[in-house]
């Protein structure tokens, strides 16, 4: 049939691991187990395929913002990022008015029902002003669970993740309400002891978001959350692998101890991802971004990341040296895992969407496939 793709050559990553001059066959938006003998092949020899991204934190792109911008412009978001790999991209929100947000997630949760997004992530208003980072301390709130019960409601079950600290009065019930609801509780922006993160943990909820940032560092007479949020088996731990919000050696404390199965790159992308430097707003703060480092105008804290998931698995390749495989766990299939959408998507096996990425030998984006169509086109050598 035409209709089938073989992508053929490559080194490609399975979960299995590694399949040297491997294939993957593609028909009808998913990959399939064969192909017609004159099914048309692409020579991909010398290049790594591997899934195609899973950004499960992400707040915009290509100038675009995911809390405040139009439809249209979520979209060009969504697809700066897709260009730069991620095939599955959760709308991630900054603290607002609890009015502004219901309502914003309601026009995001059209998107999820179209397709364009995976979901939607609430990052605020339900977190300490002792770690707010680059929130805004006026419109922040304790996380009341009749307040996050609004949030998950608008958005007509596509809430995925809300990040919380699980410290403040109401933040376990809130956890608890967001597992019975089947949403992510995310221990973040949070000033909690490890006492009380493990209380947290035991009341559900799953995700770090992104372990280290704005949250007490760890300590050999208060270790904190970090210590319990890498030592409990239940917990996937968002890393920003864009060599600002970590130094290598933390990179490398959170895949040894966590593991590479619990470890999730994200972006924490703010507008001028895949856009470039100049002034935006995150929310209803301005953020100055020079050379490619987004902070507050007021207080100079960082606010997000200009980072796109290639450039996360290309230093992760080349400058921390992590294994391929366990990159392609970190962009694919653990976020893929903890949202739920693992039967779908985060690996290249039969019977899933066929969303891939082509890089080249020094890990370089040269292809992305998504649902078996050419988004970005590799070129034959």
């Amino acid at each position: 049939m035409a209709d089938h793709k073989v992508l053929a050559g490559a080194r490609v990553v399975l979960p299995t691991g590694i399949v040297d001059s491997g294939r993957v066959i593609v028909a009808g938006g998913r990959i399939v187990g064969h192909a017609p003998a004159d099914a048309p092949s692409v020579d991909l020899t010398g290049h790594w395929v591997v899934p195609g991204f899973v950004d499960m934190h992400n707040h915009g792109g290509g100038g675009a913002s995911f809390t405040s911008g139009t439809v249209d412009e979520v979209l060009k978001g969504v697809h700066t990022h897709l260009l730069h790999g991620a095939t599955t991209v959760v709308a991630s929100t900054v603290t607002g008015d609890m009015d502004f947000l219901a309502h914003r997630a309601g026009e995001l949760s059209e998107l999820a029902e179209q397709g364009d997004i995976a979901g939607i992530h609430f990052e605020g208003p339900f977190i300490s002003p002792c770690r707010k980072g680059a929130h805004s301390e006026d419109l922040l709130r304790y996380p009341d669970p009749a307040e996050v019960r609004k949030l998950v409601d608008a958005a007509r079950g596509h809430a995925r993740m809300v990040t919380l600290a699980t410290e403040l009065p109401g933040g376990l019930d809130s956890v608890r309400l967001l597992a019975e609801h089947g949403v992510i509780a995310a221990i973040g922006h949070t000033d909690a002891t490890y006492e009380q993160t493990v209380a947290a943990i035991d009341a559900g909820a799953t995700v770090a978001t992104h372990l280290f940032n704005a949250m007490p560092a760890l300590g050999h007479r208060a270790p904190g959350p970090i210590a319990a949020l890498l030592q409990d088996e239940r917990v996937t731990v968002e890393l920003i692998n864009d060599g600002t919000h970590l130094h290598p050696a933390a990179l490398e404390l959170a895949f040894r101890h966590a593991g590479p199965d619990r470890v999730a790159f994200i972006t924490d992308a703010m507008d001028a991802a895949g856009f470039g430097d100049g002034v935006y707003h995150l929310g209803p703060l301005e953020v100055e971004v020079r050379d490619g480092v987004a902070r507050l105008v007021e207080g100079g804290s960082i606010a997000g990341s200009t980072l796109t998931l290639d450039t996360a698995f290309k230093r992760a390749a080349t400058i921390d040296r992590l294994p391929v495989e366990s990159i392609v766990r970190a962009v694919s299939a653990n976020p893929a895992k903890v949202l739920g959408l693992y039967d779908r998507v985060g690996s290249l096996e039969p019977g899933k969407d066929a969303d891939l990425v082509v890089l080249d030998a020094e890990f370089t984006l040269v292809g992305v496939m998504r649902k078996g169509e050419w988004v970005v086109e590799p070129r034959p050598a």
